[in-house]
C-alpha cells in the first residue's frame, strides 16, 4: 500500500513586506521506496489570516508583521 507523506521543510522571509514562503514536499512511498515526489510553495502576505496556520507560521507572522509593516502593505496600491 502506498503512503503519501507531506513534509514542510523550508521557510523564507522575502521582500519589503516580509512575505512568508513555505515549501512542502509531498512524497509517495511504498514498501519503504520513494515512488514519486513533488514540491509546492505558497506565500503568505501581511494581510493573511494565520489563525488556522501552524504555530511556526503564527510565530513568524507575529514577529514580522508589525503594525507598521501591515500599514505599508495595505497602502502599497494607493501610491
Amino acid at each position: 500500500m502506498a503512503l503519501e507523506k507531506v513534509i514542510t521543510y523550508d521557510y523564507e522571509i522575502r521582500g519589503e513586506f516580509k512575505a512568508i514562503q513555505e515549501r512542502q514536499k509531498t512524497t509517495i512511498v511504498e514498501d519503504g521506496s520513494e515512488l514519486s515526489s513533488s514540491y509546492h510553495r505558497r506565500v503568505l502576505s501581511p494581510d493573511a489570516d494565520v489563525s488556522g496556520e501552524s504555530s511556526e507560521i503564527q510565530g513568524m507572522a507575529s514577529a514580522l508583521w508589525t503594525d507598521e509593516v501591515k500599514a505599508a502593505y495595505a497602502a502599497r496600491d494607493s501610491e
